[in-house]
C-alpha cells in the first residue's frame, strides 16, 4: 500500500550524513553485577541456558537456573555480558540497574510451552492475566495488574501496534507469528511518561530475531491433536557490514467449537458443536547495515494473516462494533473472521562521542473481516441474519531519541514523536436482503510527543530515574511522570527497587467518532500507581525469589451509558496485589524448581463490585528434570482461582488447575525431537463463560539447526 511504500522509501533518510569524527563513546558507569555462567560446551548442556532471576542481576527475569542444565556452571562478578533489557529505560541497561518491575520471555520459553501461541509462555509472567475466546486462534487479551486490555501498550521492536478502532483499543496476541520472536520484555505499572497513550497497566515490548554472526537456519516442525500442523523456518546471519534475520511458517488446527465445547450443561442442551478451524500464515524479514564510524541502519517488515471460524455466540464482532449484545437464541451458528497484520519500519542510528541519536519511521495496520451469521427472534418465524463487516486502521509515524552520556551524572533520554492513526469500519447486511453499508466510520486523529528520562548513579549502589511526557491525541492534551530507585547490596545479593508514576490513554477512534455510539468531547482515562520490591539471590545463585506489592488508580475510566447510549468518562477502579516468582536448584544438573504467584484485588470504585474477569490468585509451578544428559522432562501447573464473567457478580467461573508436561532429547548438535501433552488430566474449565478450551491434547516433532 501506499503508506508502507512511502516508509520505505524514506528509509533512506535514516542514513543520515556520515561523520567524519571518528567516535568515541563514553561508557555508562556499571554497577556491581553477577551472573550465573554456563559452560559453553553445547554438547555438555541438557538444554540452552535459560535467564536466571537472580536478585544480584536485580531483575525479575524468569527460567530456570543454569546450573540445572549445566552441572559446571560458576557464579563470577559480570565483568562481560550482563543480561541486557531495553524496555524499562528506552536505552539498553543491564537488568541490574533496573527499579522497575520486569518479566522476560525468553525464546526458549515460547517453544517449549506452545509454539503456536504465546498464551501459556506469558501466563508465567507474574500480574499478568490471559482470556482466550475459545480454541486456536481466538481472540486472546492480555491484563496487566488488573487494568483493561487496551490499558496495555504492546509493542513489535519498539512500536506501537494497539489496533486504533476497536472500543477496547487493545491488540490481538493471535495475529502474531511466534517463529519470528527472539523475546519479550513485560514492564509492570503505568509508563507513559517514557511511552505515551495506552500504557496504563504496563507494557509488553515484543522483541523479534535479529541476525549477525555465522550464517545459521533452523526448521522446526510439529503435528498432533485437534489435527493440528504447526511448520516454521529461520535464517539469521552476517556478511560483511551486512546482517539479517527472516523467519517464515504456517499453522493450520481442525481446532474445537469455541462455544460450549467441553461444558456439560451446553453439551446436554444443544448436543455436539462443530468445530472451529484455524490457519495462520506470515512471514518478517530484517536487514542491518553497520556503515561504520557509529552510522547503523535496521529496516524490517513483517506480515501475518490468519483465518479463524467463529460461533455465533463465541464472536468478538459485538465488543468490537457494538457496546450492545445481540439477541442470539441457536449458540452455534458458523462465521469466520480474516485478519491481517503487516508493519514495515526504518531505523538509523548515529554515534557520536557522548551522544547518541536513533530515527525510527514507521507503519502498520490492522484488517479484520468478520462474516456471521445470526438467529433473532421476533414477530413471526425465526430468520437468518447474515452480516460482513470490516474494520480497518491504519498507523504511520516517526520518532526521534537521543541519548547524552553524562559521566558521573548518569545519562538523558529524551525524544519525540509525531503520529497519525486512521480507522474506518462498516457493516453491509446480507440476508434476509442485501443492502448498503451500515454504521460507517470513518476517522482519523494525529499525535505529538515529546519526552525525557534522567538517569542518575550515586555510588555504586543506587540508581535513580526521573522522566515525565507531554503528549497531544487529537484535541485532547495530558502529561505523564515516572520514577524509580534501585539499592544493590552485591554482599548479600539483594536488590530493593521502588517505582511510582502515572498513565494516560487516549480515546480510541470508535469512542470518539462512531455515529451512533461516540462521543466527541471525551476525556482520556488516567492512572497512578506505585509499586516496592525485593530481588534476593541466596546460596550462591542457587536460588532466587522476587517479591511485589502495587497499587494502582484508575480515573475518567470510560464506558459505555446504556440511558444516553453513548461513551462517557464515568468509572473508577482501583487495585492492589502482590507478585512472587522464584526458582531454585535442587539438584545441580538433575532438578530445578521455578514459579510464579499474583495476587489481585480489583474493584469497581463506583459499584464496590468486583471487577469481572480478574481472579484473585493466579500461580504456576514448573519442575525440570534432567535424568540423563541432553533429555529433558518438565511438568507444569497453571492455578487459577474463581472469578466472575461479569461486572453485577452474578456469574462466578470455577477455580481450576491444569497439568502440562513437556519434554525434549537433544540427538546431537543439529537435531532434536520434542514432545508436549497440554491438560493432562483433561480438567474442564473455561477462561470465559461458555467458552471452550482444549482436552487432553498431545503434541510432538523436530527441529533441525545448522
Amino acid at each position: 500500500m501506499s503508506r508502507f511504500q512511502a516508509v520505505s522509501a524514506l528509509s533512506s533518510f535514516v542514513c543520515l550524513a556520515a561523520l567524519t569524527a571518528p567516535v568515541s563513546a563514553q561508557p555508562a558507569v556499571q554497577l556491581p553485577d553477577i551472573v550465573v555462567e554456563p559452560t559453553q560446551s553445547a554438547r555438555s548442556q541438557a538444554r540452552p541456558t535459560r535467564t536466571v532471576p537472580a536478585a544480584a542481576r536485580a531483575g525479575t527475569s524468569r527460567g530456570r537456573a543454569p546450573s540445572a542444565a549445566s552441572p559446571s556452571g560458576t557464579v563470577r562478578p559480570a565483568s562481560a555480558a550482563p543480561e541486557v533489557v531495553v524496555t524499562p529505560n528506552r536505552q539498553p541497561e543491564p537488568l541490574a540497574r533496573q527499579g522497575s518491575a520486569i518479566s522476560v520471555v525468553t525464546r526458549e520459553e515460547i517453544e517449549n510451552s506452545n509454539p503456536t501461541s504465546l498464551v501459556d509462555a506469558l501466563r508465567g509472567v507474574p500480574g499478568l492475566d490471559i482470556t482466550e475466546n475459545g480454541g486456536p486462534g481466538a481472540t486472546t487479551s492480555v491484563r496487566l495488574r488488573g487494568a483493561n486490555p487496551g490499558q496495555t501498550l504492546v509493542l513489535i521492536d519498539g512500536i506501537k501496534v494497539n489496533d486504533s478502532i476497536p472500543a477496547s483499543g487493545d491488540f490481538d496476541f493471535s495475529t502474531l507469528l511466534p517463529s519470528s520472536i527472539d523475546r519479550i520484555e513485560v514492564l509492570r505499572g503505568p509508563q507513559s511518561a517514557l511511552y505515551g497513550s495506552d500504557a496504563i497497566g504496563g507494557v509488553i515490548n515484543i522483541l523479534t530475531k535479529s541476525g549477525g554472526g555465522e550464517p545459521r537456519f533452523s526448521f522446526r516442525q510439529e503435528a498432533g491433536s485437534y489435527g493440528t500442523v504447526n511448520t516454521s523456518a529461520t535464517a539469521t546471519g552476517s556478511f560483511g557490514p551486512w546482517s539479517y534475520a527472516f523467519s517464515g511458517g504456517g499453522q493450520k488446527s481442525a481446532g474445537f467449537s469455541r462455544y460450549g465445547y467441553r461444558i456439560r450443561q451446553l453439551e446436554r442442551r444443544f448436543g455436539a458443536f462443530e468445530p472451529d478451524g484455524f490457519a495462520r500464515w506470515g512471514g518478517y524479514g530484517k536487514l542491518g547495515y553497520d556503515a561504520g564510524e557509529g552510522v547503523k541502519l535496521e529496516i524490517g517488515v513483517m506480515s501475518v494473516k490468519t483465518h479463524a471460524e467463529l460461533d455465533a455466540a463465541s464472536s468478538t464482532l459485538p465488543s468490537l462494533i457494538s457496546p450492545l449484545p445481540s439477541r442470539r437464541i441457536w449458540p452455534d451458528t458458523p462465521g469466520e473472521v480474516e485478519r491481517l497484520f503487516s508493519q514495515v519500519f526504518a531505523r538509523g542510528t548515529l554515534e557520536r562521542g557522548p551522544l547518541t541519536h536513533t530515527l525510527t519511521l514507521y507503519a502498520n495496520q490492522t484488517e479484520r473481516t468478520f462474516d456471521e451469521t445470526s438467529y433473532r427472534a421476533g414477530i413471526g418465524p425465526v430468520s437468518p441474519t447474515r452480516t460482513i463487516t470490516d474494520f480497518r486502521s491504519e498507523r504511520v509515524g516517526a520518532e526521534y531519541q537521543g541519548q547524552a552520556r553524562l559521566d558521573a551524572f548518569g545519562s538523558l533520554t529524551f525524544g519525540g514523536k509525531y503520529e497519525t492513526d486512521k480507522g474506518r469500519s462498516y457493516s453491509t447486511p446480507i440476508l434476509p436482503v442485501s443492502r448498503t453499508k451500515t454504521g460507517t466510520l470513518s476517522a482519523d486523529q494525529t499525535t505529538r510527543s515529546l519526552f525525557a528520562l534522567w538517569q542518575l548513579p550515586i555510588g555504586e549502589r543506587i540508581v535513580l530515574t526521573a522522566g515525565g511526557r507531554h503528549d497531544s491525541v487529537g484535541r485532547e492534551e495530558f502529561n505523564t511522570w515516572r520514577a524509580t530507585g534501585a539499592y544493590l547490596i552485591p554482599e548479600t545479593g539483594t536488590k530493593l527497587r521502588a517505582s511510582g508514576g502515572t498513565g494516560g490513554k487516549a480515546p480510541t477512534l470508535y469512542q470518539l467518532f462512531s455515529p451512533q455510539y461516540g462521543t466527541a468531547g471525551l476525556a482520556p482515562e488516567t492512572s497512578i500507581g506505585w509499586d516496592a520490591g525485593i530481588d534476593q539471590s541466596l546460596f550462591g545463585g542457587r536460588a532466587s525469589v522476587s517479591a511485589t506489592v502495587f497499587g494502582n488508580r484508575f480515573s475518567d475510566l470510560i464506558e459505555f451509558d446504556s440511558v444516553t447510549m453513548r461513551y462517557r468518562n464515568v468509572a473508577r477502579a482501583t487495585t492492589s496485589g502482590v507478585e512472587v516468582e522464584g526458582r531454585v536448584t535442587l539438584l545441580p544438573g538433575l532438578v530445578s524448581l521455578s514459579g510464579a504467584y499474583t495476587y489481585l484485588h480489583a474493584k469497581n470504585d463506583e459499584t464496590g463490585l468486583t471487577l469481572q474477569r480478574r481472579p484473585d490468585h493466579t500461580a504456576r509451578i514448573s519442575l525440570a528434570l534432567t535424568p540423563i544428559e541432553n533429555l529433558l522432562i518438565e511438568p507444569r501447573v497453571t492455578m487459577v482461582s474463581r472469578r466472575f464473567s461479569d461486572s453485577a457478580e452474578k456469574q462466578r467461573l470455577p477455580r481450576y488447575a491444569r497439568l502440562d508436561v513437556y519434554g525434549e532429547y537433544k540427538i546431537d548438535e543439529t537435531w532434536k525431537v520434542f514432545a508436549r501433552v497440554e491438560n493432562v488430566t483433561a480438567t474442564r474449565y473455561q477462561d470465559i463463560l461458555n467458552y471452550g478450551t482444549t482436552g487432553r491434547a498431545a503434541y510432538g516433532g523436530f527441529s533441525a539447526t545448522w
